[in-house]
């Protein structure tokens, strides 16, 4: 595994987690990140969990919550998916956040799971996924990922779209790919800039929080070449898709274990009809409501925040 960076901001406690780098079957290369476990004298780790991210992500904003994280016992793993952070893009005009297929994507889970073999990382396993990370962590579930328990945050298991948005997006992501443009941004989807640049706070959907909502502008403006801008054509027709599909899963065909899912009152980016579909169809999973909280259950106000992180290291530890 050969390192990787990964950047801090001025006054980040250090050190940082361990980045490296990891190349798929298709020779896509990767980029991960490992925070140890923080273990006692008498207790060892309490197992890994396996962090996905969502769309436009890196690494780097998940520092707080890996952190907190191992310093509940766990191990942590997470990826850059590709198109997005320091992994491979996958067009030359890197701005927008563009896929090809949704099914590459677990092409990135394999690689996640042997790098947590490579590592040795203690089982139990467990999955905390968020948004579009939550529709990968759902289709790796289907594939059979071994892990104990599942957390979801926000996940995009369908997209806040009318019907008739639904069909034109669809229908114009076939037109794009035809001509040979899928990779343009869509219409509708933020264009080229930076949605937490070019979005003023009070109209933001991710947070209530006014100091994690300044944290993402920091980022972005120090490291704009990890940030991406809206949606290509190619995401979305590929991302409706695949949410069709994971809808479509019977219970039969998702595992029998733990799974807590947090949704936000004022959810605006994800469908929250399909959230509630979808825990009312999986016997063990159980929906856990963000009064006031809009998309990102990790970085919203201290005691919005606190009570997910609380819940789902409970969760996990009950797992364990």
């Amino acid at each position: 595994m050969e390192p990787a960076p990964f950047r801090t901001l001025p006054g980040d406690p250090s050190p940082p987690a361990r980045a490296f780098w990891v190349r798929a079957d298709d020779g896509i290369r990767l980029r991960l990140a490992h925070w140890p476990a923080a273990t006692g004298p008498d207790a060892g780790p309490a197992g890994t969990i396996l962090l996905f991210p969502g769309r436009t992500e890196y690494l780097e904003k998940y520092v707080e919550v890996g952190r907190e994280l191992a310093a509940g016992g766990f191990h942590v793993l997470a990826a850059d998916w590709r198109g997005q952070g320091m992994s491979d893009r996958l067009q030359a005009d890197r701005r927008p956040g563009h896929a090809i297929d949704f099914a590459d994507f677990q092409r990135d889970v394999v690689e996640l799971v042997i790098a947590a073999q490579d590592l040795d990382l203690p089982q139990p396993w467990h999955l905390l996924a968020h948004s579009m990370g939550g529709a990968i962590g759902l289709g790796a579930l289907v594939n059979e990922l071994p892990v104990a328990s599942a957390v979801f945050s926000a996940p995009m298991w369908g997209i806040m779209a009318r019907p008739a948005k639904r069909l034109l997006a669809t229908g114009l992501s076939r037109v794009a790919g035809r001509l040979g443009r899928s990779g343009l941004p869509a219409i509708g989807t933020g264009g080229r800039g930076s949605f937490v640049l070019d979005c003023p706070f009070n109209d933001n959907l991710l947070t209530e929080d006014g100091a994690r909502w300044g944290r993402m502008v920091a980022e972005a403006a120090a490291w704009p070449d990890l940030t991406l801008g809206g949606a290509s054509y190619g995401w979305v027709g590929t991302a409706f898709a695949e949410t069709q599909r994971l809808a479509a899963v019977p219970a039969s065909g998702l595992p029998d274990i733990p799974v807590l899912v947090a949704l936000g009152e004022r959810e605006k980016i994800v469908a929250p009809d399909a959230i509630r579909d979808r825990v009312d169809r999986w016997p063990g999973a159980k929906l856990m409501m963000i009064e006031g909280g809009r998309h990102e259950a990790m970085f919203e106000t201290p005691d919005r925040r606190a009570r997910f992180m609380d819940a789902a290291l409970a969760h996990f530890h009950a797992g364990a």
